[in-house]
């Protein structure tokens, strides 16, 4: 980080006299005590408890100084919030040591593609990206402040469960180039509609300097609130950006894009990681990474845990894991994708469907919704796992054989996922192919791990 005591207090125009503790480099910031190492700075945070109450074990493992909205004995930074301070310091840090941002956003494939971005990027530039989740309020600034002073390009997520929350990570970020990977479902209890699903998005061009280039999906639900000082470049079937030549294999993909010339080959599956692929190739060539570079990149890619993945099972089967998240518009995708995958010569296709949670009012309207992406000719056992998705059984028990279609309760009082993993395993045989897929809350990892091990 390479910031000063006295340098950092006088940004924050701290309140009390800093003076009188001696200069001195502070190596990194840390709001978790126990990350705590010799000459840090801390910042205590509000949460389910007072960070505060944490200040002398940080100074027990080292802690240089710590920012504080209390007078201490300690040396201290006194401020008027801790975490309206650590967002101003990230923001001071991007502007000293000038690392352009590059900022993705989404209602699905933003983690995907801000991979994709920085493998792409770091071909060429020196270049560092969000950690694991670290894409709110508290992670961005966390991020841009453990960013190495050298860092070129810096790639971040901007997560957003509230409208305004990208408003304030943009203003913090200043991005010069923003992605939006899709406009869909995700946290719609939160917002009541798509529209202002996608009017959240788009405030990610409220911190961009004028002209700054913004892809975003060619979805007329953005076109009521598209920024008018940057520049727009929309993506989809006839627009700006488009993916061609798409053929699709159980485990990777090969594809064309309209500006560049030559295949790219991705070793993953699902079409829409074509379309994240295609905006990371676009972002690349802007930024003067060669063609060679970016298809280079996107062969070897290396994609954060737990995003769609295939596995094996101890008895053979195949696993398509998707489980670390899931709303309406990803989960019709990957069925589509596992639905035109070849079966196994010999094996089932089976599905297991859990919760979507954070939709709100029309969340067993929205799990219904689903039924036209169930294929009795194509798929062979149906296991749905929840609450909410309890209607989506009782439709696809109309159209599939009965005892191809099982549900099991997962609520406030009960949890049935012991009967749940024993069904999986007297049905799955060592030939066929099973896709999981639920939100994270519903734990269906815990389910992968089972099958892997036997």
């Amino acid at each position: 980080m390479n910031l000063h005591l006295h340098e950092i207090a006088s940004v924050l125009k701290a309140k009390n006299d800093v003076t009188r503790y001696p200069d001195c480099t502070l190596n990194k910031v840390e709001f978790d005590s126990r990350l705590i190492e010799q000459g840090d700075l801390f910042v205590p945070l509000k949460g389910a408890r007072d960070g505060h109450d944490f200040i002398p074990i940080a100074f027990e493992k080292g802690c240089a100084v710590t920012v504080s909205e209390k007078n201490l004995d300690v040396p201290h930074i006194l401020v008027d919030d801790c975490l309206a301070a650590l967002q101003e310091l990230a923001a001071y840090y991007l502007a000293k040591t000038g690392m352009e941002v590059i900022a993705v956003t989404g209602s699905n494939g933003k983690t995907t593609t801000k991979d994709m971005i920085h493998d792409v990027l770091a071909t060429t530039y020196k270049t560092y990206k969000t950690q694991g989740n670290y894409n709110n309020e508290i992670g961005l600034p966390y991020t841009i402040l453990h960013a190495p002073e050298d860092t070129e390009k810096l790639v971040l997520e901007m997560g957003q469960d509230h409208l305004g929350d990208i408003h304030l990570l943009s203003e913090i970020a200043k991005p010069s180039l923003s992605v939006i990977t899709l406009f869909g479902e995700a946290h719609l209890e939160f917002f009541g509609s798509r529209e202002e699903i996608a009017k959240g998005k788009l405030q990610i061009a409220d911190g961009m300097a004028p002209r700054g280039k913004l892809l975003l999906p060619a979805d007329p639900i953005a076109d009521a609130f598209l920024p008018e000082k940057q520049e727009l470049i929309r993506f989809g079937d006839h627009s700006d950006l488009q993916v061609t030549s798409l053929v699709e294999s159980k485990d990777s993909l090969t594809f064309t894009v309209n500006f560049m010339d030559g295949e790219i080959y991705l070793p993953v599956t699902g079409k829409y990681n074509a379309t994240n692929a295609m905006l990371a190739s676009y972002v690349g060539k802007w930024l003067g990474v060669p063609d060679e570079a970016i298809r280079s990149a996107l062969a070897n890619l290396q994609l954060t845990r737990n995003r769609t993945e295939w596995k094996k099972a101890a008895t053979g089967a195949d696993i398509l894991s998707d489980v670390y998240n899931a709303n309406p518009t990803a989960m019709r995708l990957i069925l589509e994708t596992f639905s035109s995958i070849p079966a196994n010569e010999g094996g089932k296709k089976i599905v297991v469907l859990a919760d979507m949670k954070e939709l709100g009012q029309e969340s067993v309207a929205l799990h219904e919704g689903i039924i036209s992406s169930l294929s009795p000719t194509v798929l062979d056992t149906l296991i749905f796992y929840g609450e909410a998705i309890e209607g989506l059984a009782q439709l696809a028990s109309q159209i599939f054989p009965t005892d191809k279609v099982h549900f099991f309760k997962k609520d406030g009082q009960i949890d049935q996922f012991d009967d749940l993993l024993q069904e999986v395993k007297n049905v799955l045989g060592d030939k066929d192919q099973i896709l999981l897929k639920g939100s994270n809350s519903m734990n269906l990892a815990k389910l992968v791990e089972e099958l892997e091990k036997g």
